[in-house]
């Protein structure tokens, strides 16, 4: 049983069935999944122990909330779904350098969706090879973010990792360069700092940007210097124009 809630913006899968298939062929689809509180039976634990498996997140929610989320027969099992198909983080790495754009967008705990999927149009059309996301506090890839990307998302190669840093550091290994958007005192021009490709570009929270420990892997943070005063920009709009810079730098 499956529902689009436009008002809400989710998209879930609901019933025994449908979820127990999923969380066999597709869990890294999962970014929630709600049971019912009260059940003790074997099929619960069972659930409970391949939400632990795969690292989905779960929640017990009373047959009241599970009925406000899908007014149905939901069994007392709901998963909500990202309504895109998810890439393999080590192929994404492999395959870098065959893009027209050699350059991965890495996601550090950016929560709108709308921004990821904006982001998205200006990486496809430039030649990007994909983007990055954490399976959990990141931006839940729903309807939202399809539709402001266009359709970018169904066409991008996107991968979820448990963690941000060790999936920069696999990368780093293979030697590929990272860069990060950030205002630090170290911080330099993005249109005059060494830029070499491929590359990876970590892109920061709205308010609060790159983690410290995500950070310490990037081997230069770069900046877009203002003309004026002002505070600062979207990470869509500042992400779009850094990977601009990257696009031109493509010899």
């Amino acid at each position: 049983m499956k529902k689009n809630d436009k008002d809400k913006d989710t998209t879930v899968i609901a019933g025994r069935k449908p979820v127990q298939e999923l969380l066999l062929d597709s869990p890294e689809r999962i970014d929630l999944l709600y049971l019912q509180k009260g059940r003790q039976d074997k099929n619960f634990e069972r659930t409970i122990q391949r939400c632990k498996k795969h690292g989905i997140k779960y929640k017990i929610a009373d047959k009241t909330e599970l009925g406000r989320i899908f007014p149905g027969n939901h069994q007392g099992i709901i998963a909500r779904v990202a309504a895109l198909s998810f890439a393999d983080y080590d192929e994404i790495l492999e395959n870098l350098s065959e893009s027209p754009l050699p350059l991965l967008i890495v996601l550090d705990q950016v929560q709108d969706p709308g921004n990821v999927g904006v982001l998205s149009r200006s990486l496809y059309a430039l030649g990007g090879a994909g983007i990055v996301t954490a399976k959990h506090g990141g931006a839940f890839l729903g309807p939202a973010a399809v539709k402001a990307s266009a359709g970018a998302l169904n066409k991008l190669a996107v991968a979820r990792v448990n963690n941000i840093s060790q999936a920069l550091d696999k990368a780093i290994d293979m030697g590929i360069n990272i860069y990060g958007a950030g205002l630090d005192v170290d911080s330099t021009s993005a249109y005059t700092a060494e830029i070499n490709l491929p590359a990876i570009l970590v892109l920061g929270n709205e308010e609060k940007g790159i983690r410290f420990n995500v950070e310490k892997r990037c081997q230069k943070l770069i900046h877009i210097p203002f003309r004026r005063e002002f505070d600062s920009l979207n990470v869509a709009q500042a992400g779009a124009m850094l990977i601009s810079e990257f696009s031109r730098r493509v010899s």
